[in-house]
């Protein structure tokens, strides 16, 4: 396999036609999400798509944080709820009324953001499994603060400014703005899991000390990756209390919020770019079909937790990668049995490992032509 090609039945194939038919499809997916509110004019189905669109970006920004460095995060519900009683407190004290309102979605980015910076630098000091209970105590605290504190309103929650927008096309504005959200958010995950910063977020889920002896400062790139993570995460939060029209400290601060954008990012392919949005597409409308066919309030998500479990166990790399390897093996089994050259082992690696590979290898040896990307780690990291 060579750096500008894939190994497949025996010859390269262009890495750049992979590259056009992944976007070919982005353009396919992006185009049929804009026509969704014209094809489908129910209300019921555009509130569905709102909420769907506002946990595709939820889960691709939980992924790019804890996907990309293996730090498995149950408390981005804090970076949720603190974007929607920032935008609350602040449209409540600043009178701020109608569409005015939108103006405060980057002052929610930006709490939260401020938000992560203190809890990671807690958090972030332990290790993976005691990472995942610092994060669920934080959780926690900050639902506690929404209960008791008197800023927050208490129990009662805060209620949104009302807008005078016509009753027909009332969700059809939130459904594309939460469209642009998700997108932009894919986008950004992309383009982080293509950089340097990406590579070294993937060398620290390989190995973390040997990422550190090659230069990378650890600390530095999974609290920017958390801060980053947690800003979407936050503006999500805001705009979701406008579309809602109230935010409650249990609606708000909802533990199984996060639950939820995990299950999404394992089902799809935990550390891939569209393994979250394939997650957050099939588990968000089929949770929403359970609510609105069930009358039991609390099976949805006796069958949510159940499913965790079973993709856990079943599928613990996630749909899309487990499909690419068989899809590849099938295609060596293919190639063998017509008498072509075997393909490399290299060549079965799914789009989900191929950076981690490529992380591992370059803290194995730093510089190896297979792993260029890795070197880069070891002599710019160094430098920063």
């Amino acid at each position: 396999m060579s750096a500008t090609g894939t190994a497949w039945r025996g010859r390269l194939v262009p890495r750049s036609s992979g590259l056009a038919l992944r976007g070919g499809g982005a353009v396919v997916l992006l185009a049929a999400f804009a026509v969704f509110p014209i094809v489908f004019m129910n209300q019921v189905a555009t509130t569905i798509g709102v909420d769907t669109l506002i946990f595709v970006a939820a889960a691709v920004a939980w992924n790019l944080f804890s996907g990309y460095s293996g730090y498995i995060s149950l408390g981005h519900a804090v970076f949720f709820g603190s974007g929607a009683y920032t935008a609350g407190i602040a449209a409540r004290d600043w009178h701020i009324t109608g569409t005015a309102e939108f103006a405060l979605l980057p002052l929610s980015c930006a709490a939260a953001a401020v938000i992560a910076v203190p809890f990671g630098l807690i958090a972030l000091r332990a290790r993976r499994h005691t990472f995942v209970v610092i994060t669920i105590a934080v959780f926690f605290i900050f639902q506690l603060m929404a209960f008791n504190f008197a800023f927050t309103n208490g129990t009662n929650g805060l209620n949104a400014p009302f807008l005078l927008w016509p009753a027909a096309t009332f969700y059809d504005r939130f459904y594309y703005m939460a469209l642009g959200i998700a997108a932009v958010t894919v986008g950004l995950s992309a383009l982080i899991k293509g950089s340097r910063f990406g590579l070294q977020l993937r060398a620290i889920r390989d190995d973390e000390e040997r990422a550190r002896g090659l230069g990378v400062r650890t600390m530095r790139v999974k609290l920017a990756a958390f801060v980053i993570s947690g800003a979407v995460t936050g503006l999500l939060g805001g705009l979701w209390f406008f579309f809602i029209g109230q935010v409650l400290p249990s609606s708000g601060f909802e533990p199984l919020f996060d639950l939820a954008v995990a299950l999404m990012a394992f089902f799809g392919g935990l550390g891939t770019v569209s393994g979250p949005v394939l997650g957050a597409l099939i588990l968000e409308p089929g949770q929403q079909y359970l609510t609105l066919r069930i009358n039991n309030n609390y099976l949805s998500q006796i069958l949510l937790g159940a499913l965790f479990l079973v993709v856990i166990l079943l599928l613990p790399r996630g749909v899309l990668p487990t499909a690419g390897e068989k899809i590849a093996q099938w295609r060596a089994r293919r190639s063998g049995s017509a008498g072509g050259a075997p393909v490399p082992p290299g060549a079965l690696a799914t789009a989900g490992d191929a950076g981690a590979a490529g992380a591992a290898g370059g803290a194995g040896a730093a510089g190896s032509a297979r792993a260029g990307g890795a070197a880069d780690v070891r002599g710019k990291g160094a430098a920063r």
